[in-house]
């Protein structure tokens, strides 16, 4: 990530990054190699606590997939957030992954991951560079918002403390995980400041279903192999069983239009296909044969190969049909299997989504992603108004719009000279 002499700034300009997660360390970065003297303050005992926990699954940092076609999973997008991926692609989020000596390989799904599958060495040898750089790290500071002068008002060990940095970069996350760091405080702040800030809901995140205690015994349980079916659109993968409903990637990957439904009307009803390699007529043709003197359980486990929870799901949608098993035909219980309805009656907590919709409005950004009502003030990241689904979108336009907020400064910098 190289810095031309026209992006330098003049010696003992500051700025101030706060939030120590991906965008807030890559604008510090991007901020420190122009020059500017960069302070990271963090109001937790340690950086990335979040970022940290994304590389309990290997750490998906972005997806392979062409630009045009990795754009359309944020829907429809304000061109801000856009125009800063554009800039900071995947392509460019794997080179610098690359420069910290932690290479990527591209799964079978599409997905980028680094070699090593975990956040800490890659964290740990990007804290080492920003070091190098100069950045320095406050750490159990937690912002609160501005003093009557204009500066920034932290909260270190039961003191306020003051910062009069030339430009700041707010990088806050959203609202998940709350005890990571993220805790959405900074709403309230900017509220203050009639600032418009989109109200944050649960994204990537699991939904209540109204299960019988039966079925609840399947609690922990994965639905393997599957495609989730909702709004013409299907998602092959896994779901996880919850005592109250469903989790998981194929179901994070439908989360948006299934909370807006169950938004709008209360409840919604989504389609599992549990066996979505077979076609119906094949399956009706298995579930034809004479079953002889086995029960029916015996038969469906060996004419389907369904897991225990699998099938404990047919049940329940037959259930909710008002049906037993025994009383389908060999056409209606494969129906039945290709497309279990599963209605859905509530959004889980924000505080247990992945990651959170909604936040700052782009509409009170310029295209350098400053305040417009706040010169030298920017914003990046999960605490702007984006929604996205899992699959490495997350993380590349976290990253994207803490370069581009960085960018954003210097350019700001560089015309104000102080």
């Amino acid at each position: 990530m190289s810095v031309t002499n026209e992006q330098r700034l003049s010696p003992n300009r500051t700025v101030a990054v706060i939030g120590g997660g991906p965008a807030g360390l890559m604008a510090a970065e991007v901020l420190a190699r122009a020059g500017a003297k960069v302070t990271v303050y963090d109001q937790m005992a340690t950086l990335g606590r979040k970022f940290l926990m994304a590389g309990r699954g290997g750490l998906n940092l972005t997806h392979s997939e062409d630009l045009a076609t990795f754009l359309t999973r944020y829907g429809d997008s304000d061109p801000l957030l856009r125009a800063a991926i554009e800039a900071f692609p995947p392509a460019a989020l794997r080179a610098w992954a690359d420069s910290l000596g932690q290479p990527t390989f591209v799964g079978t799904s599409g997905r980028v991951f680094p070699t090593a599958l975990k956040t800490s060495p890659l964290l740990r040898t990007w804290l080492l560079r920003l070091n190098n750089l100069g950045v320095s790290f406050k750490l159990r500071h937690r912002w609160d918002g501005w003093d009557e002068e204009g500066s920034l008002r932290f909260h270190v060990a039961g003191e306020d403390v003051l910062a009069e940095p030339d430009a700041t970069v707010l990088a806050l996350g959203g609202a998940s995980w709350p005890k990571l760091g993220s805790d959405a405080r900074w709403v309230e702040t900017l509220h203050e400041q009639e600032i418009a800030v989109t109200p944050l809901r649960p994204a990537n995140c699991g939904f209540s279903a109204a299960w019988t205690e039966v079925f609840r015994s399947f609690e922990g349980q994965p639905l393997k192999g599957i495609a989730i079916s909702f709004t013409g659109r299907s998602v092959r993968g896994e779901a996880m069983i919850t005592r109250d409903g469903l989790e998981g990637g194929a179901i994070y990957a439908l989360s948006s239009p299934i909370r807006e439904a169950i938004e709008r009307h209360g409840d919604t009803t989504i389609a599992i296909d549990l066996m979505p390699d077979v076609n119906a007529a094949k399956l009706t043709e298995r579930l034809s044969a004479a079953r002889g003197k086995q029960s029916l359980s015996n038969f469906l486990r060996k004419a389907t190969h369904l897991s225990p929870a699998a099938l404990a799901l047919v049940r329940e949608a037959a259930l909710s049909k008002g049906l037993t098993l025994s009383a389908l035909k060999a056409d209606q219980l494969a129906a039945l299997i290709k497309a279990a309805p599963v209605r859905l009656t509530g959004v889980q907590p924000i505080a247990t989504a992945i990651s959170t919709a909604g936040g700052v409005s782009f509409a009170e950004l310029d295209d350098g992603l400053m305040l417009k009502r706040y010169p030298g003030i920017f914003a990046a990241g999960e605490m702007l108004d984006w929604d996205a689904p899992t699959g490495g979108y997350l993380l590349q336009a976290s990253f994207a719009t803490g370069a581009a907020a960085a960018r954003g400064a210097i350019k700001w910098l560089q015309f104000n000279k102080g």
